[in-house]
């Protein structure tokens, strides 16, 4: 008789999140950028891009330092080493390495060149100095984070006119991912930017925090009624429309539609909506905010945070709002410091997101308490509200702390090193930034989703963004931040 083996089974580890990656990766870069100030340069060398009018001269290292590894060294560099950090993350998914690093090569690269296509002076050029500099008598005045709006438009063009590349590059396209180490990142660069208004800022919170209840409130009661009454849709499918047009994109659909357990088919197909409005809005608010709100600059920041449905169409949308507005301030001679708008969306978004925590457990206590009682031991716990939470924004609050305390903390020299330390870390938030622009327009492969059966929810999206939500959050931002400012630089 055979022996029973008594070597013990061991499972399979449980593959790490994107939330907590974004959180490793956004620390490291922060505290490696910090460690500057003791007189090391360990990111020094992260490639950065300037407005060029000669290709030659479009990148560079970003401290002076490094200068002389040159622009096109400092890419390679750049190129290398997020390929290896993103790669060991990938590893720590449980997902297929080789077939990622290739992909993502490709995507960077594309990436890249697009953004480094928005610096050229022609559409990036903000002053009639820069404009003379150049040799240039005209500019669309984009300033050079007018690379996004060409990242997302190049990512689009492949998306819609080469399926099989977009496809092929699928195992690098995570923009979730990218956005949540951006704004990971992003939580040092508002902190010292703050941190001598400290005052102005703690208002802008405020008011950020009571906006974002009174128009949540507002929103999804007002979708779901929409989609059960109007179109008829089940309880399963109105739920994930209604987080996903009023609350957060995708993050909001997949964690609502998980709490009362839809099928899994149902929240894609409304996250893949949520990614095609995020890009028709990405296209159109941010230069209606800067023609009808360039003198209310905050009211804009807001807006976008509101109205804007996944985090990096909204982020992504607060830095091209501010690139615009302030390049239309600079050029009326007012020169608004950097970061107070982007920040006021990214602030509001982040918000947004621990919004969806509370509210998928609020809906996953009631459906499996009321709705879709079948077994006691099913009943919503305590537990899932941190299940659910999205834990980038613990990176978030991190970083801003950090940089918050070391900066209060210093004097003013010392204070001085610490900036420019987080800015040398905020170059790798633009670069995430960029890969998440590129990724949006991959993933927005219009035919393929009407195809897809997307009409009818298209159809609640259009009546309830553009008939209500827009709207509605523009007015709730110019109730709480009308006649708000940024400092001036």
């Amino acid at each position: 008789m055979e022996q029973a083996s008594t070597t013990p089974q061991v499972s399979a580890a449980k593959p790490v999140s994107e939330d907590w990656l974004a959180v490793i990766i956004g620390l490291i870069i922060v505290i490696a950028g910090l460690t500057g100030v003791s007189g090391a340069d360990p990111i020094g060398w992260v490639v950065t891009t300037r407005v060029w009018t000669d290709p030659a001269t479009a990148l560079a290292p970003a401290a002076s330092g490094y200068a002389r590894l040159g622009g096109f060294t400092a890419f390679v560099l750049t190129w290398i080493v997020l390929s290896a950090v993103l790669s060991l993350g990938v590893a720590a998914l449980q997902q297929d390495v080789r077939r990622f690093v290739v992909r993502f090569s490709v995507l960077f690269w594309l990436a890249y060149a697009s953004w480094s296509l928005g610096s050229y002076a022609y559409l990036a050029a903000v002053t009639p100095a820069e404009q003379t500099k150049f040799g240039i008598d005209w500019s669309l005045r984009l300033t050079n984070e007018g690379g996004y709006i060409v990242a997302l438009v190049v990512g689009l063009i492949i998306a819609n006119a080469f399926p099989r590349a977009s496809a092929w590059l699928s195992d690098a396209v995570r923009p979730e991912w990218y956005i949540k180490t951006a704004i990971v990142v992003l939580g040092a660069f508002i902190a010292v930017t703050v941190a001598d208004r400290l005052t102005f800022a703690s208002s802008i919170l405020l008011r950020g925090v009571a906006a974002i209840v009174e128009a949540y409130l507002i929103y999804w009661a007002v979708v779901y009624y929409i989609a059960r009454k109007w179109f008829r849709f089940p309880r399963e499918w109105a739920v994930p429309l209604a987080s996903g047009i009023s609350i957060c994109g995708v993050a909001a659909a997949i964690s609502t539609g998980s709490a009362i357990r839809a099928r899994p088919a149902i929240p894609v197909l409304v996250s893949s909506l949520v990614v095609v409005f995020a890009v028709i809005e990405l296209l159109i608010l941010p230069f209606l905010a800067q023609h009808f709100l360039a003198d209310d600059p905050l009211v804009a920041a807001a807006w976008l945070g509101l109205a804007v449905k996944t985090d990096g169409a909204a982020v992504a949308g607060g830095a091209i709002t501010e690139a615009l507005i302030n390049a239309k301030a600079a050029a009326g001679g007012t020169h608004y410091a950097a970061g107070w708008i982007v920040g006021t969306t990214a602030t509001i978004k982040v918000f947004i997101d621990i919004f969806i925590g509370v509210w998928s457990f609020i809906l996953a206590y009631i459906w499996t308490n009321h709705i879709n009682v079948t077994d006691a031991s099913q009943r919503a716990r305590p537990r899932e509200i941190w299940e659910r939470f999205p834990k980038f924004i613990i990176g978030f609050v991190v970083t801003f702390a950090l940089a918050l305390g070391l900066s209060l903390a210093a004097g003013p020299e010392a204070a001085a090193k610490i900036k420019g330390a987080v800015g040398e870390a905020n170059n790798f938030r633009v670069i995430f930034f960029v890969l998440t622009f590129f990724s949006i327009g991959l993933l927005s492969n219009f035919r393929k989703l009407w195809s897809e059966g997307i009409g009818k929810l298209a159809a609640v999206y259009v009546i309830s963004l553009f008939g209500f939500v827009i709207w509605v959050g523009l007015l709730i931002s110019w109730l709480f931040f009308h006649g708000v400012k940024p400092p001036l630089a």
